[in-house]
C-alpha cells in the first residue's frame, strides 16, 4: 500500500477524497491536514467515517507529515497552495493539486485572474494539466499535476471533439453553467446560506468568473490558436451537480447523426465520459457521486448552431473523484481503481 496524505482533508474537496480513498486498493491514508481542526478525529468533523476513519487532524509541520507519506492530495485555496505544493514538491513528493495556483501554463494570466503573483515559476512549468481525458498522455512521467476546476472540466470536455474536428466559429462559443452550492466549498458567506439560496437560480460573477480564463487557456491550445469566450456560471439549490449547456455556429451544416459520431469516436477509449444517444436528455442525476461526464450532442438546423450539453459531479469529476483518476495515472494503476462505480441517483 502506498502512503498517502490529504492536505485540507476537512473541506468539502478534501473530506470527498479521503472517502473515496478510504476505498481505495493501492492507497492508505496515512496523515490528514486541517487550519481549523487541529487534534480532532476527521470522524468527529464527519460523524459518517465514524470506525471508518478516525485519524487525528494535524497541524501542516512538514517535519513531521514529510515522513508519514510519499504523496499528497492538496485541497487548499488557491494562493494558499502555492508555498505548500513548493515545499512538498522539493521534497520529492507525488503530489495532486486541487488548487488554481499550477493550472495555467500563462503565469501572467494566472496573476492577472487571481490577482496574487507566483512565486515558483519553476515548478509551475513542470506542473501537468490533470484533464486526463484530453492530456492522459502527459500524466505517466510526471511528479505534480494540477486538477482542473469543475467549470473547465464540464466545459473542456463538451468543446473538445468540435475544436479539433475543425466544426465551429471559434469565436462563437457561449457556455451557460450551472453548478450545485458545495461548488462554493465550506465558506459560511451569505448567498450560500440555506434562506438565500434554496428556491433560487442566480447567474453570478457575469463576465468575471475566474475560470473562463482556465476554459480560454486550455481551448486555445487545443485549437492552436487564441480563444475567447462567453462564460455564465449559475448557482443552483441542491448540494452537488454541474450542467454546461455550450453554444457555437457551425462552419458547415452537419446532421445531428454525424455529430453523434464525431462525439462517440472521439471518447469510444474514455471509460468515464459517456455519449448520450441522440434523443437521451443528460442531467446531473445520473452523475452525481460518480466520475463520469455525460454529454448529450444537438444541432439547431434553423440557427446553425451546435448545443452540447455537459454534467458532471463538481464535486466528483469536478474535484476530488478526478484527482483520484490522476493519482492512479501518477501510479500507473488502471484509471478506473477505487472510483468506477456508479452515480447514486437517489
Amino acid at each position: 500500500m502506498i502512503s498517502i496524505g490529504v492536505i485540507g482533508a476537512t473541506g468539502y474537496a478534501g473530506y470527498e477524497t479521503v472517502r473515496l480513498l478510504l476505498g481505495h486498493s493501492e492507497f492508505t491514508i496515512t496523515t490528514l491536514i486541517s487550519k481549523s481542526f487541529v487534534g480532532k478525529k476527521m470522524s468527529t468533523i464527519y460523524p459518517n467515517l465514524a470506525g471508518i476513519c478516525d485519524l487525528e487532524l494535524e497541524e501542516l509541520n512538514y517535519d513531521i507529515i514529510l515522513k508519514k507519506a510519499s504523496c499528497f492530495i492538496v485541497a487548499l485555496p488557491h494562493g494558499t497552495s502555492q508555498d505548500v505544493i513548493a515545499t512538498l514538491f522539493k521534497a520529492g513528493k507525488k503530489i495532486i493539486d486541487l488548487s488554481a495556483d499550477y493550472r495555467y501554463d500563462n503565469q501572467s494570466i494566472y496573476e492577472s485572474t487571481y490577482d496574487v503573483p507566483h512565486k515558483h515559476e519553476s515548478i509551475l512549468k513542470k506542473a501537468i494539466y490533470g484533464l486526463p481525458e484530453l492530456f492522459k498522455e502527459d500524466l505517466s512521467d510526471c511528479q505534480l499535476v494540477s486538477n482542473p476546476g469543475c467549470y473547465p472540466t464540464c466545459s473542456l470536455l463538451g468543446l473538445a471533439p468540435l475544436i479539433e474536428n475543425n466544426l465551429i466559429d471559434l469565436t462563437s462559443i457561449i457556455i451557460d453553467a450551472a453548478s450545485g452550492v458545495t461548488g462554493a466549498g465550506r465558506k459560511q458567506d451569505l448567498m450560500y446560506q440555506f434562506n438565500e439560496c434554496t428556491e433560487n437560480f442566480l447567474a453570478y460573477k457575469v463576465a468575471t468568473h475566474r475560470h473562463t480564463t482556465e476554459i480560454e487557456e486550455k481551448t486555445s491550445l487545443l485549437a492552436g490558436k487564441d480563444i475567447k469566450v462567453t462564460f455564465t456560471p449559475h448557482l443552483v439549490p441542491m448540494k452537488r451537480g454541474m450542467m454546461a449547456t455550450i453554444y457555437s455556429s457551425l462552419l458547415k451544416p452537419i446532421t445531428a447523426e454525424a455529430l453523434y459520431k464525431v462525439y462517440n469516436n472521439y471518447y469510444k477509449n474514455e471509460y468515464f465520459v459517456r455519449v448520450k444517444e441522440l434523443g437521451q436528455m443528460v442531467n446531473t442525476k445520473q452523475v452525481v457521486g460518480s466520475n463520469f461526464t455525460d454529454i448529450s450532442v444537438h444541432v439547431d438546423k434553423r440557427t446553425n448552431r451546435v448545443i452540447i450539453v455537459s454534467a458532471i459531479d463538481n464535486i466528483g469529476k469536478g474535484a476530488s473523484s478526478q484527482a483520484i483518476q490522476n493519482l492512479n495515472l501518477l501510479y500507473g494503476f488502471d484509471e478506473k481503481t477505487g472510483i468506477s462505480h456508479a452515480g447514486s441517483y437517489l
